[in-house]
């Protein structure tokens, strides 16, 4: 395209920017190409240094090296890095290592150094290869459970389960308003306690006095004395049902939480409403608490699990990681950690801020609840009856199982609601939608060679604790 420049009358040519550039470079790098590799002249510290080591041997060496650069092809030119001087005073050309093949050339004498050669080159491969890559650990060996006792008494849905802290006994609820507590090594029905008049959806018993408290739907938190099989306190303020209860392990403090979307934390002498801890837009489905911080976590069905400072009353977290409502939440009894269960997927947490750790894939259901046991044993339980079995430090599912549904019972009612693990890890007790309590022992005869782990991580996994 030619344009005419009014103030010269001549034609000009107009090029694109590329083609500017393209040729600025171009001159720029025939300009200096000669000069590429040697040494800079007219610079007084180099002049300096050529003129104290002129009467040695290396002298003569240094000037072969500058040469045989001048010598070399464009190409080669351009990858040379830069220069190194080595112990001996010498000039040492270095050129970068090739990672792939495991070698580089040597810039005094040609050669190919690998990494465990010698010299400057040699000695950084060999810290290069020293780093160890990272791996996954292995999973521990855990035996296989199976179903040994299958407990019949309710007239309907069991919703919820607790374990007594001396490990006699556990209480469950269900919809037919009844509690009922069994003895755990028995599995005989021992009592049978009425008050609700709707579903009963949680239950927690007192470390430290004589008492179990239960909520239900019908908006009721109440506390009974064991000594007597009645109630003594009633603690109202919630709006709606309540879903799940848990015990403070060093205060005397209940927390409750439910579909009004809140979680009320209670002095259990006083029945007083001491916070009301709002957030969660959506039902509040689980809540856990610990003697150190966070002292309060929960879980809602707007996807989140919120963690909670108790002497302000205030969330100091949110954790926004799952992309579906957390119904169930566990606490590592060892370990300074959480989990999380959603239909998306199981999360594991690191306390106190609450940092995520990993997924554990494969559970394609509507997650209800989870149990963990001291020795690392992660279980969920799903709305279609399926549960699976998890070492924690990996994420490995070792075990599938299907629950079987009693005779007389729909193919549908096969939800699992809740699970707890007796004190002594031994034991599983699963509440079920068939009207039953379900309880899971480790297979005795199981061994390493029976079931062996058949572990292929597809990523590998850089573990954050």
């Amino acid at each position: 395209m030619k344009l005419k420049d009014l103030s010269f009358n001549e034609e000009v040519t107009k090029h694109s920017v590329h083609t500017l550039v393209f040729r600025s470079l171009k001159r720029t790098h025939d300009m200096f190409v000669t000069d590429q590799g040697s040494l800079p002249e007219g610079d007084a510290e180099c002049d300096a240094n050529l003129k104290g080591i002129k009467s040695t041997a290396m002298y003569g060496k240094i000037r072969e090296e500058v040469d045989r650069i001048k010598k070399m092809p464009d190409y080669q030119k351009a990858g040379m890095a830069g220069s190194e001087t080595g112990e001996n005073g010498a000039v040492a050309l270095y050129k970068p290592p090739n990672m792939m093949a495991g070698a580089t050339q040597n810039s005094a004498g040609g050669a190919l150094v690998g990494a465990g050669g010698s010299g400057a080159v040699g000695a950084g491969l060999s810290q290069l290869a020293s780093r160890k890559a990272p791996s996954m650990p292995k999973p521990a060996w855990h035996a296989p459970w199976k179903l040994y006792r299958v407990i019949s008494g309710h007239m309907g849905w069991v919703r919820c389960v607790t374990v007594e802290p001396g490990n006699d006994w556990f209480a469950t609820g269900a919809a037919d308003r009844v509690i009922k507590i069994w003895d755990l090594a028995s599995g005989k029905l021992k009592l049978s306690l009425t008050g609700h008049v709707s579903v009963v959806r949680g239950l927690a018993v007192s470390p430290r006095q004589p008492y179990l408290f239960s909520c239900g739907e019908d908006r009721q938190v109440k506390c009974w004395d064991l000594e007597y099989n009645k109630v003594i306190r009633h603690y109202h303020g919630h709006l709606s049902a309540v879903y799940d209860l848990s015990i403070h392990p060093t205060l005397d403090v209940l927390l409750s939480c439910g579909r009004d979307s809140t979680c009320r934390v209670w002095d259990m002498r006083s029945k007083t409403n001491i916070h009301t801890l709002t957030g969660h837009t959506n039902t509040v489905t689980s809540v856990l608490t610990q003697a150190t911080d966070p002292q309060v976590i929960t879980a809602s069905n707007d996807s989140t699990i919120r963690l909670w400072d108790l002497a302000a009353g205030r969330s100091v977290a949110t954790l926004t990681n799952h992309k579906k409502s957390v119904r169930g939440l566990v606490m590592h009894p060892k370990l300074y950690m959480f989990g999380s269960a959603g239909p998306d997927n199981i999360k594991q947490w690191k306390c106190p801020e609450g940092k995520f750790i990993q997924n554990l894939s494969g559970h394609n259901a509507i997650v209800n609840c989870l149990a963990m046991n001291a020795d690392g044993v992660l279980v969920s339980g799903a709305d279609n009856g399926t549960m699976h079995f998890w070492d924690w430090k990996t994420g490995y599912n070792f075990q599938r199982f299907q629950a079987p549904v009693q005779p007389g019972s729909l193919d549908s009612e096969a939800g699992i609601f809740q699970m707890k693990f007796d004190h002594s890890g031994s034991r599983l007790i699963t509440c079920e939608a068939d009207k039953t309590i379900k309880i899971y022992k480790e297979d005795d005869s199981a061994s390493e060679e029976s079931h062996p782990i058949n572990w292929k991580p597809e990523i590998l996994k850089r573990r954050r604790y």
